[in-house]
């Protein structure tokens, strides 16, 4: 999920050199989205994996 929001933001920055707007604010607004449900994915992870594995 994280390989997915860096491909987003690469098109993004690509999409706003070129000039479009549209498509920049798009693709940064779905890398942001990504990454934050990795963040809290990821959180979740480490919170049941250190009570899980704490026996």
């Amino acid at each position: 999920m994280l390989r997915w929001a860096a491909i987003f933001f690469i098109i993004a920055i690509v999409a706003a050199i070129f000039g479009f707007g549209g498509i920049a604010e798009g693709a940064a607004t779905i890398a942001q989205v990504l990454f934050f449900i990795f963040l809290v994915a990821f959180i979740i992870v480490i919170a049941f994996g250190a009570t899980l594995f704490k026996k």
